[in-house]
């Protein structure tokens, strides 16, 4: 599990410093360009997935004792994605946030976020061990390692849709792999396979709003 643990940090950094080289090289115009998510610019997906450090100093004192609700990214996203869930009744106000975020931070800061801050305030809690439970706001009892997994994820789909407006190489290919595995683990099993198959008529996709 720790193993684990260390190779999401791992990726995740990674990822981050993908984001972070690649800001480096947007013009102005590059950061006002619209992306594919609706409304959004580069400079409002920057500072939605921008990491905060306050956030990973935070988590040594939100630690509270088990057992934890949530033991797994996929556990999350189903939360998350449910009928009536935050994906769906937070959309409009996580975008908002973004938006206001954007016209707060100016992109060196944001760069700055993925390259140095973030993986540093990672690598501070790397003692932390997956399995440590946190109270969540919004989640409840969660583990560490839940919550690494769902960053991952959600540092890597929104890579994409980076690259779909800016254009630039392919996130790193571990990333993409765990990231294709979280979200068909957080599909309904009988389902999804039978999709993949070819012999489900049931929608499936999309796994994540």
């Amino acid at each position: 599990m720790a193993d684990q643990n260390d190779r999401v940090s791992e990726l995740l950094a990674e990822v981050w410093m993908s984001w972070a080289e690649r800001g480096a090289t947007l013009s102005a115009e590059d950061w006002d360009r619209p992306t594919r998510l609706s409304e959004w610019t580069v400079r409002d997906l920057y500072a939605h997935v921008a990491p905060a450090p306050g956030q990973f100093s935070e988590l040594r004192e939100a630690v509270v004792e088990g057992p934890a609700g949530l033991t797994g990214g996929a556990e999350i996203l189903r939360v998350f994605n449910q009928p009536g869930g935050l994906a769906h009744t937070a959309a409009g106000q996580i975008a908002e946030m973004a938006k206001e975020a954007a016209k707060a931070t100016e992109p060196a800061v944001l760069i700055a976020r993925f390259g140095t801050e973030g993986p540093a305030a990672l690598a501070a809690i790397a003692d932390l061990a997956p399995d440590t439970v946190v109270a969540h706001q919004l989640l409840g009892k969660v583990t560490v390692g839940a919550l690494g997994e769902l960053a991952l994820m959600e540092a890597t789909v929104h890579l994409l849709d980076l690259i779909a407006a800016v254009g630039g190489p392919a996130p790193v290919e571990g990333a993409l792999h765990f990231t294709r595995g979280l979200l068909a683990e957080a599909a309904d099993p009988v389902a999804f396979i039978e999709a993949a198959a070819g012999r489900g008529s049931e929608p499936v996709l999309p796994i994540i709003r």
